[in-house]
């Protein structure tokens, strides 16, 4: 039995667009924070000369990534911007020379076991590279204890519609996914590695098992094409068949899910030097003229990379980092490219327009088609009575807001966003909780 989820349309149009390196722009902008966790800290002045792949930001605590140039030029000033989650954060944003000199700090870093690989990882600045921005460097960190892994999961399952960053990797870099392979084995010594892509990339698939068949312990899973595949739980589940438990992480059933894009980088860093700079990404969607799949230099604003794949053939009426299911709408064009930046979708108006919403007709097309079995319904119900007790027994902290329920809701209701209100009144009560029951100490 596997865990289900929906179909959707793949929409997969630049499947075959081998990526093209866009113009350095004429102004990047650099947030300090894009990842999970604590913003980094800027080491840098208004300025400054910089060259690419330098240390512009300390990751400031355990959970934190690093900050590397990805332009050289000079830095114009330290400033904040608003992100598209609605947060405050601040940017260092450099004034490109158009040179790209490399920086000296650029240089293979010394790894010769674990702790100076996970080091490694690290300073080279590695988020989750398939959106989720977790500081890669983390998973890699068993306190020495390999006795706690005994599988990888190679996350290539890109089950959003339009996105084709991934397959590309796959297609263009496959070398480097396998010689990141061959990293983890010599450094983690897990045993088993399993690739999970899903059956709509026949020729990633190929290029994967040409591959795999030359390296012992590796496989690859061919998943059907159903959203959400990608997300970790269910990867896990549907490639090992081991449920990892509420409120766990991957490592509770001994397993690590990296994404296939981080691994080959790791790779590309260890064997060059060069830190995360840049980014491969996927322009689509209906509003773009020509879709494809670029690479632009962290910073860059999305305007230029909108440019570069032939401008908007009509009004743009939304534009999201990410896919249609699980992306962020972005406030204006000048937003910049991010680590996790994977693509950058563009609506026309008859896309973007939302659907009139009516009442619920109780048809459990929410509860059917959540990957995770969990009821948008009576969730739905325990948010507009505010009975975070019965959210939490209802496990909607469990939801990892794939959207499925909103997507499959006849009446259109707005579940996804009722689940993510519905966390924070958990969150709220639970600190309010904490802080009450530490009161009466």
């Amino acid at each position: 039995m596997k865990l289900k989820g929906i179909r959707v349309p793949h929409k997969k149009h630049t499947a075959a667009s081998a990526p093209q390196r866009i113009p350095v722009p004429k102004l990047v902008t650099i947030p300090m924070s894009m990842h999970i966790g604590r913003p980094a800290k800027p080491i840098v002045k208004r300025g400054d000369t910089v060259k690419v792949g330098q240390l512009i930001a300390e990751a400031d605590g355990y959970i934190s990534a690093p900050v590397h140039a990805s332009v050289s030029g000079k830095v114009q000033k330290i400033d904040e911007m608003v992100t598209a989650m609605g947060a405050k954060v601040q940017v260092v944003v450099i004034e490109p020379d158009g040179l790209q000199e490399i920086s000296e700090e650029v240089k293979p870093p010394e790894v010769n076991d674990l702790t100076s690989f996970v080091a490694a990882v690290r300073n080279s600045g590695s988020v989750g590279l398939g959106g989720a921005g977790f500081p890669t460097f983390v998973k890699f960190s068993f306190n020495n204890d390999l006795s706690v892994v005994d599988a990888v999961v190679i996350n290539a399952a890109e089950c959003e519609p339009y996105i084709t960053s991934d397959t590309r990797t796959l297609l263009d870099r496959a070398d480097d996914v396998f010689a990141g392979i061959e990293l983890l084995k010599k450094y983690l010594k897990v045993p088993r590695y399993v690739i999970g892509i899903e059956d709509n990339k026949p020729d990633a698939i190929a290029k994967a098992r040409a591959l795999a068949a030359k390296i012992e312990g590796v496989e690859v899973q061919v998943l059907p094409a159903m959203y959400p595949q990608g997300g970790e739980k269910v990867l896990v589940y549907n490639t090992l068949g081991r449920l990892i438990p509420q409120g766990g992480l991957p490592l509770d059933v001994g397993v690590v899910v990296i994404n296939v894009t981080t691994l080959a980088f790791i790779a590309k860093y260890i064997e060059t030097g060069m830190p995360l700079v840049e980014k491969c990404l996927t322009v689509d969607g209906s509003a773009i003229r020509e879709p494809k799949n670029v690479i632009a230099p962290i910073g860059t604003p999305i305007a230029d990379v909108i440019e570069s794949a032939g401008g908007c053939k009509s009004e743009p009426a939304k534009v999201l980092y990410g896919g249609p299911m699980m992306g962020i709408a972005v406030p204006d064009l000048s937003a910049p490219i991010l680590k996790n930046t994977n693509a950058i979708v563009v609506m026309d108006e008859a896309e973007a327009r939302p659907p009139k919403t009516t009442p619920c007709i109780n048809c459990g097309a929410c509860l059917t088609n959540c990957p995770l079995r969990l009821d948008p319904r009576a969730i739905a119900k325990a948010y507009k009575m505010n009975e975070p007790e019965e959210l939490k027994a209802l496990c909607v902290d469990l939801c990892m807001e794939c959207g499925c329920c909103s997507y499959v809701c006849p009446a259109k209701r707005h579940l996804v966003q009722t689940n993510k209100l519905a966390k924070a009144v958990v969150r709220s009560y639970d600190a309010a909780q904490k802080a009450k029951k530490e009161g009466t100490k």
